[in-house]
């Protein structure tokens, strides 16, 4: 494939990084092309599970990897390129994104993906409060789907008062309103 392109420019600073996530030494800031490779090894990470059921060598699993970074990158920029795309980082890593757009009446996450070593340690809840809470002071609710093999991250939607609105045979659509929690 040709070179990826661009994330759009960041316009300020972006948003505060939420004070939980400063005090484990994290950084929320906007997205740009030198850190893709990472945002690359994220994406790698957020699959590691279903494709170690792949019994492919570690060369092809790679280029397969490769191949759908790029696609969804793509698909991201062209139905989302309004959206912040947002990096989180630890000692100048990467370790982490949140892709959001912030739009009325429901801002939509359009994906949130760590790194496995901090899965598990209240930074995604930390990230999804502070999305929450920003977007309840607009007056917004927020929305997000996550794939119906992911328990894991459905139980912290649902601890975070997110609700079932359906969905497809693959992913559930799950929204959080001010007003429901």
């Amino acid at each position: 494939m040709s070179a990826l392109p661009p994330f759009p420019v960041a316009t300020g600073a972006g948003p505060a990084t939420p004070p939980a996530l400063a005090a484990l030494g994290l950084r929320l800031r906007p997205a740009t092309t030198a850190d893709l490779p990472g945002l690359r090894r994220v994406y790698a990470d957020s699959r590691a599970d279903e494709l170690a059921q792949v019994p492919w060598p570690p060369g092809l699993r790679q280029a397969f990897l490769d191949q759908q970074f790029d696609l969804q990158h793509r698909h991201y920029l062209q139905h989302y390129g309004d959206a912040d795309f947002l990096v989180l980082e630890r000692a100048d890593e990467v370790v982490g994104r949140l892709y959001l757009q912030r739009s009325a009446p429901d801002h939509l996450v359009v994906d949130i993906s760590l790194r496995e070593a901090l899965r598990g340690q209240g930074v995604g809840g930390a990230l999804l409060a502070h999305t929450q809470a920003a977007a309840a002071a607009s007056g917004c609710g927020v929305f997000l789907h996550v794939r119906r093999d992911n328990p894991g991250a459905r139980r912290l939607y649902l601890r975070l008062g997110f609700v079932p609105e359906g969905g497809t045979d693959s992913h559930e659509r799950l929204a959080w309103r001010p007003s429901l929690s």
